[in-house]
């Protein structure tokens, strides 16, 4: 049998403001988190209100700072960005303005970038299985079905 800590309102409150100061979290893994420690719901929404009140919470900065992360570290595509914030629930609103995080140029450099290095490590022959090899590749990390086939025409012609 699991035997959970009961927390009081105040030692959850500070134990989820450590949890988002440490980095920046969606609503969801707020409450998630919550829910986990066995707080009440009417617990939960008083602390997800002061955690937004205090700006230990924020679904703006989250969604940017997110996209900025998958998209320098992890090299993720536009589509594979805006797919993982939907799964957090993030508000339309909030996923356009952290896709304007996203410099154009350097989008498109840094798929050029991932595109010949992800050729150079492939040791395909055959031309079309080399190029949905690629294919598959960029469209898994969420790039535009559009400019993955433009790259591929360029590159493997």
């Amino acid at each position: 049998m699991l035997h959970h800590k009961a927390y009081s309102l105040v030692e959850a409150t500070k134990k989820l403001e450590s949890y988002c100061a440490y980095q920046d979290r969606c609503h969801k893994e707020v409450t998630t988190k919550l829910k986990q420690m066995g707080m009440i719901p009417m617990a939960i929404d008083q602390i997800v209100t002061q955690l937004i009140q205090e700006n230990y919470l924020n679904e703006e900065r989250f969604a940017k700072s997110f996209a900025r992360g998958k998209f320098n570290i992890k090299k993720w595509g536009k589509k594979r960005i805006v797919t993982e914030l939907k799964l957090r629930d993030i508000s339309k609103y909030n996923i356009n303005t952290a896709l304007k995080e996203i410099d154009e140029l350097h989008y498109l450099e840094t798929l050029d970038t991932l595109a010949k290095k992800r050729l150079r490590q492939l040791s395909e022959t055959n031309k079309l299985k080399k190029r949905k090899k690629l294919a598959d590749y960029l469209l898994y990390r969420g790039w535009e079905s559009h400019l993955v086939y433009e790259k591929m025409k360029e590159l493997i012609p």
